[in-house]
Formats: C-alpha cells, sequence, structure tokens
C-alpha cells in the first residue's frame, strides 16, 4: 500500500474532508458537460476553480490510475471467491493529485468501509456497519454488474464486496466528477456508487495486462524469471506509455547469492497501475496515457522477477 502524503497543492487545499461536497460552491443544478468545453485534469485550466465546472473536468485528483492484481490465490476459495483464469483482476480507479501524492475518504458521509483507518487528516473515521455495496447494486437491479464483479474484482484475504466498499470510500469520494452535487436535483441514492464501479469497469476492460504479456511471451511460471525492463517494454507498446509495476516478497539483496547487491526491489510481480490524465469526466473514459510517476518497487537486475503461476483450485472455470 502507498503511504499516505498529507500535503496538498494548488488553490484546492481548503476543501473540507467530511462535506457533503468536495467543493462548497458546487450547484445541485444539472451539469451538462456536453455543452462544456474538455479539459484536461492536472492542466492549468483544470485549476482554475472559477471558470470550470468541477463536476465536468476532474480537480480534485486529477492523475488517473487504473490498477490490477495478479494474485496466485484469494484465501477465501471453500467460500467460493475464485480468480478468474488468464486475467489480472480489477483493483480499484485512483484519483492521485498531479504531483504524486493522493487523497483517501474525502466524504466521510460515503463511508462504506467496515475497516478504514482510525483517522484521516485529524478526522476520526467511524467503521461502516450497514448492508454492503452489493446491497446497493441489488437495489438497482444490477445483478449483471454484480455477476461481473464477483469474477473480476477479487479480494484477497476479506470477502470481495468489502473490498470494493474501502475503494470506493477510500478513492471515488475523492472526484470532483463524482461528487454528489454534480447529479443535479434527481440524484438517487447509490447513484455515484454505481456509476464509479460502471467507471472502473469500463477502465480495466480496456487494459488486458494478461493478453498483452502473454503476445510478448511473458506469462505466468514457476520455473522462469523476467526482466523488469522487459516486462516494462511489453506494457509500453500495448499502453503507449509506461506503467507502475508492484513487487512484493523477498527483496532481490535478500535472495541466496545477492546479498552484495545495492539492488533492494522485490522479486514477486503483484501490481500494475496505468496511469492516464482525464479529457473532461473519467466517465467519458476520454484520456491520455502518461509514463507512471512512482518508481517500481520490483528488482531491477535481469531475470529478478517471479510472475507466478496460480493455485489452480483458486482458479474459477472458465
Amino acid at each position: 500500500m502507498r503511504a499516505t502524503v498529507k500535503s496538498f497543492i494548488g488553490i484546492v487545499s481548503a476543501a473540507a474532508l467530511a462535506e457533503a461536497a468536495l467543493y462548497s460552491n458546487t450547484t445541485k443544478f444539472n451539469h451538462t458537460c456536453a455543452i462544456k468545453p474538455s479539459i484536461q485534469s492536472c492542466s492549468l485550466a483544470s485549476l482554475d476553480l472559477a471558470n470550470v465546472d468541477t463536476c465536468c473536468t476532474e480537480t480534485y485528483g486529477g492523475q488517473l490510475l487504473s490498477t490490477q492484481f495478479w494474485d496466485t490465490y484469494t484465501g477465501l476459495e471453500d467460500e467460493g471467491q475464485l480468480l478468474p483464469k488468464k486475467q489480472w483482476t480489477l483493483h480499484g480507479l485512483w484519483p492521485d493529485y498531479c504531483n504524486g501524492s493522493y487523497p483517501q475518504y474525502c466524504d466521510l458521509d460515503r463511508q462504506y468501509d467496515r475497516n478504514p483507518p482510525e483517522e484521516v487528516n485529524g478526522q476520526k473515521v467511524k467503521p461502516y456497519k450497514g448492508p454492503g455495496v452489493d446491497h446497493f447494486i441489488k437495489q438497482w437491479d444490477r445483478y449483471d454488474l454484480l455477476d461481473w464483479m464477483k469474477k473480476y474484482w477479487v479480494s484477497q484475504g476479506q470477502p470481495s464486496a468489502d473490498f470494493w466498499a474501502h475503494e470506493f470510500s477510500k478513492h471515488a469520494t475523492c472526484y470532483s466528477t463524482f461528487d454528489v452535487p454534480c447529479y443535479g436535483p434527481k440524484y438517487r441514492k447509490h447513484e455515484d456508487v454505481i456509476e464509479f464501479f460502471d467507471t472502473a469497469i469500463a477502465f480495466y476492460r480496456r487494459l488486458p495486462t494478461y493478453h498483452w504479456l502473454a503476445a510478448e511471451g511473458i506469462v505466468p511460471s514457476n520455473k522462469t524469471q523476467y526482466s523488469l525492463k522487459d516486462i516494462q517494454r511489453a506494457l509500453k507498446k500495448h499502453y503507449g506509455a509506461v506503467p507502475y509495476l508492484g513487487c512484493y516478497g523477498k527483496q532481490y539483496s535478500q535472495v541466496h547469492g545477492s546479498k552484495n547487491t545495492s539492488d533492494h526491489g522485490s522479486t514477486e510481480l503483484a501490481e500494475v497501475w496505468y496511469f492516464s490524465y482525464a479529457n473532461g469526466r473519467p466517465q467519458d473514459l476520454n484520456v491520455t496515457h502518461v509514463d507512471s510517476l512512482t518508481p517500481s518497487s520490483c528488482a531491477h537486475t535481469d531475470g529478478a522477477i517471479w510472475y507466478y503461476e496460480r493455485t489452480p483450485s483458486s482458479e474459477r472455470d472458465e
């Protein structure tokens, strides 16, 4: 997990954490974004809050990260929580600040996380005790959405629905374009939750990490190790920009015979984050791909990375 950076840049720093809206002057009238100029997030124009509709231009975050996991098991196989074959799983869609730091839990009125941090920026965060976000999806009769999420948005070590609630509460509440006033006077309860899930999925479906790597000869293996530069090159070929790659497990310098190296990166491939700027709302999927702002946590020595096969009993039958 990333360490929280509490500092913020520019004119958005005065936004209150637990208010129902990120900006106090956001109207509850209709916001017809189709007739507004399409302004790129993280641009100077996007920070001119006096002259931009924050419901139509992403202003609070702006550096979008579509993130995925490569897990080899879930820990809840006996409960039917399994991984999809030949697919990385969806982690989330995060709005980072444009300097590499990020906000979290920006609207505690929309806090559905059962295990949140005790405190965020001086505000106490209460654990959520109500019905799960999967119940919200059912209330909207979106059973197709729920079935898809159970298959591809899969957590490790906790029920997937609790993880979805965490992702919404920590990250989605920090988008100006998913702010409740943006839905206008006919807002329906949890409309923002449903639209965020739809949007995170739409980003994910454009990013077939498993197949992009396989096309370049990089497939899960318990015998063959890979080089970070080759994985980065493969993904850049298909995405057009270098994503962040996250590794866990032992550091290369801890591996037998490698203690004299200065390479302290980890050796088990586990995460990928694709960076982009939104041109208008993230919901519209009009984005510009950009290189990662975050250095990889993976070992950089040639042949140091394991991209492990999954436990067969942890995968769902196709």
